[in-house]
């Protein structure tokens, strides 16, 4: 008897030989069929991990793999750019790529404000040129491995429409780039694979949105790698919202290798899908290179996040700052695993980590492992993590005071995502946030 995991992979595998066959830019990138080639054969071998694997272990993505989720090739969704309204930010209206199940739409996307000499582009595009090919060949597949998990070779298998962003030297960028990923509305089951190769040359500066929507209750599967290389001196200010659909699935990797005195300011929202996964990983292999990382998770009832993070300091004097909160609600799980290396000869490094969890329910798990490993003298290194309700006294300071019960529970909890909140620089996904963590509590109050 077969079963659903063999009848899963062979259809992916039926999906991959129509791609090869078919894609026509292939003929100007012999590079691009192999190492598509390579990923399949390096997902067949591996498949989906599973709670056996170390990375895997409080993360189960069975129901994920018993499902026929099929990928999205060549195939063009209908939408309505009214649509879009609800996902988009005003600050990035006309510096916007828009990508429908993991193709990118040019019609939906506009990029009239983009600023001189900044190249945003598909991998199609970008494969027509020999420049921009030649930096796809440079640095697709070699920042994020896929040979890691079964989830990187399967998404670099299917390398197609991705995005290449490249800032040049000395360029600072005043608006966010949008990069907007929409699963549509219609069959189910669909899978999408969206790719991202994110170049700073020397001394740029850049801000840029991620995010990720669905519909409601429409069981799909998202699976996305962000590449990032950022050279001497250039700074990235990244956000990631992944707000997918309630049935959705979401695993998703990022890493970014950081160059001499660059600087990579990350926030990760996670609000949806019922299962979603982030690894995220920032290698420091140059001189007073600093990262900050910060996320906020909010979930309710069904839902799984998971977040593994990986920060390598590998050079002298780089510095990591990353706090990661979640407030869960009903019966849902969180998971937090990060760990941060500082090797030998990594003098003068300033690594501090924190993790903090509300729960406001009793069926509410969180699962977290802060793990710091040090092998260098003259280092300030610091973590930890905590899992807690809402404090009793603050809660009867505030009723002291007149404040209903309600509206207390309300503005502490509110205040507990508020560190990671406040730290936004674009109003619009603060306002977001906002109104994502009210009305959690105001479904919270009204069941």
């Amino acid at each position: 008897m077969i079963s659903e995991a063999t009848k899963t992979q062979d259809s992916y595998q039926a999906a991959f030989r129509a791609l090869q066959a078919g894609d026509s830019h292939l003929q100007k990138a012999s590079w691009l069929r192999r190492l598509r080639a390579s990923a399949m054969e390096r997902f067949e071998e591996l498949g989906f991990p599973t709670v056996a694997d170390e990375e895997w272990k409080y993360t189960n993505v069975a129901p994920l793999a018993r499902v026929g989720f099929a990928p999205t090739i060549e195939r063009a969704p209908v939408i309505d750019a009214t649509e879009l309204t609800e996902f988009s930010y005003p600050e990035a209206e006309t510096t916007r790529l828009v990508f429908l199940d993991g193709s990118y739409n040019p019609g939906l996307s506009s990029l009239s404000g983009l600023a001189a000499g900044v190249t945003a582009v598909d991998f199609p595009t970008a494969l027509r040129s020999e420049t921009f090919g030649q930096l796809l060949g440079e640095h697709l597949g070699r920042i994020v491995d896929y040979g890691d998990n079964g989830f990187t070779a399967l998404n670099t298998a299917f390398v197609s429409s991705g995005a290449l962003i490249v800032i040049p030297k000395g360029v600072s960028v005043a608006a966010p780039l949008h990069l907007l990923f929409v699963s549509s509305a219609g069959e189910s089951n669909r899978a999408a694979f969206p790719r991202v190769l994110i170049i700073g040359e020397e001394n740029s500066k850049v801000s840029i949105i991620e995010s990720y929507n669905g519909p409601p209750g429409s069981p799909y599967f998202t699976n996305a790698v962000v590449e990032i290389v950022l050279k001497e001196g250039a700074h990235l200010e990244h956000y990631r919202v992944q707000d997918e659909g309630s049935a959705a699935f979401h695993v998703a990797t990022t890493r970014a290798d950081l160059g001499r005195n660059s600087s990579f300011d990350t926030t990760s929202i996670s609000l949806g899908a019922k299962l979603s996964r982030h690894n995220l990983a920032v290698v420091m292999d140059q001189e007073g290179a600093e990262c900050r990382l910060d996320g906020l998770y909010i979930i309710g009832e069904g839902q799984h996040t998971d977040t593994h993070s990986v920060i390598d300091h590998k050079q002298p004097h780089c510095t990591s700052h990353q706090t990661y909160k979640g407030i869960l609600d009903g019966k849902s799980r969180a998971v937090f695993n990060g760990k941060v290396f500082v090797r030998h000869g990594a003098l003068g490094t300033d690594a501090q980590q924190t993790n903090k969890n509300l729960l406001l329910s009793k069926e509410a798990h969180v699962d977290t492992k802060p793990q710091l490993e040090i092998f260098a003298d003259d280092v300030k290194c610091a973590h930890g993590a905590a899992i807690g309700q809402l404090d009793e006294e603050e809660l009867f300071y505030l009723e002291s005071r007149g404040i209903h019960s309600d509206l207390a529970r309300n503005l502490l909890t509110y205040g507990f995502a508020e560190e990671v909140i406040a730290k936004i620089k674009i109003e619009s996904i603060k306002a977001q946030l906002d109104e994502a963590v009210l009305n959690r509590l105001h479904a919270r109050l009204e069941a």
